[in-house]
């Protein structure tokens, strides 16, 4: 489908929106002239009320004549004298594409990339076009790979996609605002009618009486019919939309791979899920591992230490590229799913640039470290900005030392109730585990275990099931406990891998030692003195 016929279906869509709300007027008008005529006075004022709340979120949409501005860009713009090398890539690459190249080019944090055109007169005229490259996309891609990517994005230029999106996302818009209108009227009527129901049965039992209970079923009826119809007007225009997008997205595709190359192009398009989805596990279990401590990496490696991950799982990453996952497809997805985009680009015929592995894409930028740095102060709160920064050897030790200090605090409270600690930290951990160990000889240890939460499964438990439970409790919180306070006071240090979880290196002789004193202290006649020599040990 042409740029043209593109516009006029996103141009009817974004009518039909007015339209619909000109048919909805007319049928509240029509409902209020029939009250009018033929319904008692009172019934009639009910119908003009209800016709008005009906009407107002209708005419609101309908006079919503502009999208709402974002309140900021994203990112860091970058100008051609600070990324040379990254400009021209850009300008050669649209001007092989036979587009104009965006006039900025703004690094952000997103492990994507993306084009923008404020574009004007619904699109018949173009504007400021922009470039969003994700950092952490840069780092997981060749320069090769990064070029196929790039010629994607500026492919969209070259088929006016940026241009016409204003269209069709106004009235996507339009339709949200809309809806949204009417679900928020049905809350508040529904809440409304539960309060009143509240205060009902509350004077009820007050006066001896039970109470009834609260039913809005039906409260907000009109609203959520209302809301239904622009629904499911909505899902038409989708519908109408994304199938569009596909095209517009394998279009994009095969733009690269005229321009960066068949290997390349699909290449990169295998690296996307896998990269994706290394993003997401980076940022949950190592660049996130401190916050709540209020910890963060290093200045430039929230976003930058993907690296590290991406170079550490290579092997597995390899696989991923090789083995697409399977996606399952909806007639209301943006993009097809990737493995169709794949063996479109690797059907066409053998270009003649095979694929070859060369340099890191980050080639690119004058300067990578600086580049991350500016973009982690432009993305990151101003309480994240003030966070203690660490490397990543002592973020590791000391985020995993903070979380098994929570761990044990219900354990630790139990202990203190019977008697305070001396001292905080180390010196405190050490009394606790001492504490600890005294009550395991004067068998009153149960009682603190029974305070400490338990599963469903252990709850339920009765007569030897639950001693087994509990003496495995007491063997877990024994060696935590011992555990934390051996990391706190810096005997034992966990140490940080990139490619397998954060293990606890303890000191020399204590991974032999350790199993057979704990089982020794849980024993129907409990031995403490050999987790008491290890607690002395060093």
């Amino acid at each position: 489908m042409g740029a043209t016929l593109r516009a006029l279906r996103a141009l009817v869509l974004l009518t039909g929106f007015h339209l619909l709300g000109l048919v909805l007027l007319a049928l509240l008008g029509a409902l209020d002239w029939a009250a009018w005529l033929w319904a008692p006075a009172v019934w009639a004022l009910r119908t003009y009320a209800v016709s008005f709340v009906l009407a107002v979120p209708v005419v609101r949409g309908m006079l919503m004549l502009r999208a709402p501005r974002d309140e900021g860009l994203a990112g860091v713009p970058v100008t051609g004298a600070e990324e040379p090398r990254l400009w021209e890539a850009v300008r050669e690459l649209a001007a092989l594409l036979g587009t104009r190249a965006p006039d900025e080019i703004r690094l952000t944090a997103d492990m994507n990339a993306a084009v923008t055109e404020d574009a004007r007169l619904l699109g018949l005229l173009g504007g400021t076009r922009r470039l969003y490259l994700g950092l952490p996309l840069v780092a997981g891609l060749t320069e090769a790979r990064l070029r196929a990517v790039l010629a994607h994005e500026l492919g969209h230029y070259a088929h006016s996609d940026t241009r016409l999106s204003g269209i069709t996302e106004r009235s996507r818009l339009h339709v949200a605002r809309t809806v949204e209108r009417f679900e928020e009227k049905s809350g508040l009527k529904v809440a409304k009618e539960r309060a009143r129901q509240e205060r009902k049965s509350a004077r009820r039992v007050a006066r001896g009486k039970t109470a009834k209970e609260v039913d809005t079923t039906g409260v907000g009826f009109t609203y959520r019919v209302m809301a239904r119809i622009y629904t499911a007007y909505g899902r038409f225009s989708m519908r109408a939309t994304q199938s569009g997008s596909r095209r517009q997205e394998i279009a994009a595709d095969l733009a690269a791979a005229r321009i960066a190359g068949r290997d390349a192009t699909a290449s990169a398009l295998r690296a996307l899920p896998a990269l994706d989805s290394a993003h997401e596990f980076y940022l949950n279990s190592y660049a996130t591992l401190g916050v709540e401590f209020g910890m963060l990496p290093s200045r430039g490696e929230v976003f930058g230490g993907v690296r590290h991950l991406l170079d550490a799982r290579a092997g597995e990453l390899a696989g991923m590229r090789a083995d697409l996952p399977a996606e399952p497809a909806t007639p209301y997805d943006s993009h097809p799913p990737t493995a169709e985009r794949v063996a479109a680009i690797e059907s066409l015929p053998d270009d003649g640039r095979a694929a070859e592995e060369d340099r890191p894409a980050f080639a690119l930028l004058a300067s990578p470290e600086e580049a991350l740095r500016a973009v982690e102060d432009a993305t990151l709160t101003p309480d994240a900005l003030r966070m203690r920064r660490l490397d990543w050897p002592d973020l590791v030790h000391e985020s995993m030392t903070a979380r098994y200090v929570r761990d044990t605090e219900a354990l630790r409270a139990a202990i203190g109730e019977q008697a305070e600690a001396p001292a905080a930290g180390a010196e405190g951990l050490r009394w606790e585990v001492e504490a600890f160990l005294d009550a395991v000889d004067a068998g009153t240890v149960w009682d603190l275990v029974d305070r400490l939460p338990r599963s469903e499964e252990a709850a339920a438990a009765t007569g030897r099931a639950a001693r087994e439970f509990a003496r495995s409790s007491l063997r877990r919180e024994l060696a935590r406990l011992l555990t934390t306070a051996l990391a706190v006071d810096g005997r034992a240090r966990w140490q940080l891998s990139w490619s397998a979880p954060a293990s606890l290196l303890l000191p020399d002789g204590y991974a032999e030692e350790l199993p057979a004193a704990l089982d020794a202290a849980i024993e129907d006649r409990p031995d403490t003195e050999r987790l008491r020599k290890l607690l002395a040990a060093g």
